[in-house]
Formats: structure tokens, C-alpha cells, sequence
């Protein structure tokens, strides 16, 4: 019996992309099953859905749960060996899906995986949410192949292989629904941004693997719900970062970089002042202040979380700042 595949689509807000991006995504999936999870829009993406996408399965979330809420609360609901947890501002491109089902059903112990994730605006270019798979550093910061900071790849075909990653993006992110359950869903109290990381970093502590395959791709819009320059958006980043932090390593190895953390965070908060925008500056404070306030809630991880290969033992911000890396090849794991 062939294995189920469910595309989960999570809307906010978003009718502008489900009328420009769905059509695309329902012509790119058949034979499989595309459903919109609504995370209680006050738009009129319900009205349109249901007026146009009749046939679509459509989950009404009563309240708006953000991306790990949306998802955990959605999934609930959905019986199939695998979900594709794809943002609505995605186009996809043919056979995007196969390829990626394929190499997770030949390797039981992957738990998620995700395809290339170019640019839709510029489509010879990684796009910055996933790029070419999610790597971190020995202090806590995400990055890609193909995706340094803010510096984007051109996509020259160095990345059209099948790795093991420390995460795979959100944007478009397979996972097997066993998996997904056995390990809790996403955490909803990070509302959204890095739990997709948190996610794929529980899993890596619990042995599983995370990939990436480059046989499928997709382009994404991104910044569809919070755009990059947004104060909301830069807590979400900071406090979250820190709840990732202190979840997924030990007690040791979070006290061994928390003074260090703390002082770059702290040069964040500084740059934004200087830029003029000072409300991004205060969300960083805003950030550690509720950070303290949660961590209580979170029971730290008994395993060592930075022993995993795809850790980079070295500061991504000292490599890309000071030493002018900005590819990935010119890292050395």
C-alpha cells in the first residue's frame, strides 16, 4: 500500500497568496491531499476558500495559535503517514513531492526532511528561510547552505545532493506523522519562528536524522506574515532562540555560552539604536526579560545537543564578520 501524504497548508490572514500560490500547489500534488488549516483569519480567506476551493478540506482554528499552535491543533486532526507543512506563500514546481517521500521511506530514522528552497522573486538565488538545509553553530545561530546571515547563493547546482542537516525549514517541511506525535508536535509556546529547530533538535537528541533533499525544490516569497524589519518579528527571533537554547542542551553546555550569547545580543540591541530603530532594540530587552520568566516552564535536555556532525564547532558570526565567509564550502566542519 502506497504511503498517505497530506499537504497542510496553515493560513493567517493570507487570501492574497492562497488566490496566487493554491492553484499551483493543487496542479503540482495530485494524486494527494492538500488541506487548508485556517488559524482564524479576519480577512475574507474563508469566504474565498470556500467559495472557490469548495472541495478542499478546510480546518477552522478557532483562535489564532501561531505556527506551532496552528499546526499542533491541525495535525490533530489529519491521518496520514506524511505531512507537508507548507507555507501558503510557496510555489511549487512538478514532481516536487515524490522525491523527498522517497528518501524518507528509504530511511526509516529520518523523522523530517526538507527540498531546496529558492528565491521567488530572483529564482537563480536561495531564498533565506531553509536555502540548502539548516546547520547552527556551537553558540546557537542558524544558518544554511546557501544562506550565510543575510548573504544568498547563487544556486549553481552545489547543492543538489541528499545530506543529513540539522533542521529543515518550516516553509516547507516533510515530516512523517509518527514521528510528529512521538516527539510532542511543535512547541507551542514559541508561537512562531525557530520551532521548526526545536523541533528537528528534539528529534536529533531522540536519534533521528533530519535531511535535506536537493532532487525537489520549491521558491518561497517569505516574510508573508511578519516582515524582516518587523519589532514582533525580532523578539520572536531572540526569545525564542533562547528558549531553543535552554530546551535542547545540557546544563553545562547552555551555562558554558549563556555570558556570550547574552554580550552579542546586547551589540544586536546597540546596532538597532544606530540604525534608528530603537522599537527592534527594545524587543531584544523584551526577549530576555520573558525569557527568564518562561524558562521555568521548560525542562532542559539531559544530552549533550552540540555533539551532532552538523554543529559548527566554530562562531558563524566571527567566520562571516571577521574572516569575510560568506559560503558555505569555505566552512570547515
Amino acid at each position: 500500500m502506497a504511503d498517505s501524504v497530506a499537504v497542510v497548508i496553515l493560513n493567517f490572514n493570507g487570501r492574497n497568496y492562497l488566490e496566487k500560490f493554491l492553484p499551483n500547489v493543487i496542479q503540482n500534488s495530485d494524486p494527494y491531499e492538500i488541506i487548508i488549516a485556517d488559524n482564524a483569519s479576519t480577512d475574507d480567506s474563508v469566504e474565498f476558500l470556500n467559495n472557490t476551493f469548495p472541495k478542499l478540506r478546510l480546518i477552522e482554528i478557532p483562535e489564532n495559535l501561531g505556527y506551532a499552535g496552528g499546526y499542533n491543533y491541525a495535525l490533530k486532526q489529519i491521518e496520514s503517514d506524511y505531512y507537508i507543512l507548507l507555507n501558503s506563500d510557496v510555489e511549487t514546481t512538478p514532481n516536487w513531492i515524490e522525491p523527498v517521500i522517497n528518501l524518507m521511506h528509504q530511511n526509516e530514522n529520518i523523522a523530517a526532511c526538507q527540498p531546496k528552497i529558492k528565491s521567488f522573486h530572483d529564482k537563480d538565488y536561495f531564498e533565506y528561510a531553509g536555502a540548502g538545509g539548516g546547520f547552527i553553530d556551537h553558540l546557537g545561530y542558524p544558518f544554511c547552505r546557501g544562506r550565510i546571515f543575510s548573504h544568498l547563493e547563487k544556486d549553481k547546482g552545489q547543492y543538489d545532493d541528499n545530506i543529513p542537516v540539522f533542521w529543515a525549514t518550516g516553509a516547507c517541511l516533510f515530516v512523517k506523522s509518527k514521528a510528529f506525535h512521538e516527539l510532542g508536535g511543535l512547541d507551542d509556546k514559541f508561537f512562531a519562528h525557530m520551532e521548526e529547530i526545536d523541533f528537528c533538535w528534539r528529534a536529533k537528541n531522540a536519534g533521528k536524522e533530519i535531511y535535506y533533499c536537493g532532487e525537489s525544490t520549491v521558491f518561497h516569497v517569505g516574510g508573508g506574515t511578519l516582515k524582516a524589519e518587523s519589532p514582533f518579528k525580532t523578539y520572536l527571533n531572540f526569545r525564542n532562540n533562547w528558549l531553543l537554547l535552554y530546551k535542547n542542551l545540557s546544563r553545562g553546555e547552555f551555562e558554558s555560552i549563556r555570558k556570550r550569547r547574552k554580550r552579542l545580543d546586547i551589540l544586536a540591541a546597540i546596532q538597532f539604536i544606530a540604525k534608528g530603530k530603537r522599537a527592534n532594540s527594545n524587543a531584544i530587552l523584551k526577549a530576555h526579560r520573558d525569557f527568564k520568566q518562561m524558562k521555568n516552564e521548560f525542562t532542559q535536555s539531559q544530552k549533550a545537543g552540540l555533539k551532532h556532525p552538523e554543529v559548527y564547532k566554530k562562531s558563524i558570526i566571527n567566520e562571516f564578520f571577521a574572516k569575510g565567509k560568506k559560503k558555505f564550502s569555505t566552512l570547515k566542519f
